[in-house]
């Protein structure tokens, strides 16, 4: 358990052992929960962060290497950075139901959330494309892959012409994914390879993430990139 003060605001991470136990990555676990009170009122939810990084993409399997995985210490690491940020920006203003709110937000990671949506996308394409094998795997084994992985394979597995094609009409077809696990990739470690609203409203993260697009992709393309980001709540 973690519990720290902030001004009038008290909060802490705790294990639920009032519930049932659950698997965190194999390891039997109390759920993780949160607990923030002000003004002698508190309020308790479940941790985002280890529903997220207790799911199966998130272990690293390597043929021949011991699997590694997310520990709920990371879970409770990402949850103290949410808390004080937003505490840190409502400081005129805070209340419990105004915390939540934007808790339910800004706690998001993009990447899951928009991860599926491209999944749809492949599946799509390669049956347009008539590799409707690829396209119901695309769509039906991917349950715990994370398809950026998929995508660096396919680069050096597909011929030029289909990959630049499936790359191009991504950029129009699928949710900005590809370009915002490229950047998250850049600047995070695993195992917290994530991206949420948090980060992006962060000082600077905008035009951090436009100068790496400027090095990938035009300018044309990295407007609409950033237009398609700018309505990331429009894809969840």
């Amino acid at each position: 358990m973690f519990e720290k003060k902030s001004k009038k605001i008290t909060y802490k991470t705790y294990f639920n052992d009032r519930l049932k136990q659950v698997l965190f990555h194999s390891t039997p676990t109390y759920p993780l929960y949160i607990q923030i009170t002000y003004d002698r009122k508190s309020i308790f939810f479940k941790s985002y962060y280890f529903d997220l990084l207790g799911k199966p993409r998130f272990r690293l399997r390597i043929p021949g290497i011991t699997d590694k995985m997310p520990t709920v210490e990371h879970c409770i690491e990402q949850e103290h950075k949410v808390i004080e940020y937003i505490i840190q920006k409502h400081q005129d203003d805070f209340s419990l139901e105004l915390f939540k709110e934007e808790y339910d937000i800004v706690s998001i990671d993009l990447i899951a959330e928009l991860e599926p949506l491209f999944f749809k996308y492949m599946y799509t394409f390669f049956w347009d494309d008539g590799y409707p094998g690829l396209g119901d795997l695309s769509f039906h084994g991917s349950r715990d892959v994370i398809a950026f992985n998929a995508v660096r394979s396919m680069r050096r597995a597909f011929k030029p012409e289909l990959y630049k094609k499936f790359i191009e009409n991504s950029l129009y077809y699928a949710p900005p994914y590809l370009p915002l696990y490229e950047y998250m990739d850049e600047i995070k470690h695993w195992p917290l390879k994530i991206l949420t609203v948090m980060d992006l409203q962060l000082e600077g993260s905008v035009e951090a993430l436009k100068k790496h697009l400027l090095r990938h992709y035009s300018e044309k393309d990295t407007i609409e990139i950033m237009d398609q980001v700018s309505k990331w709540h429009t894809y969840i």
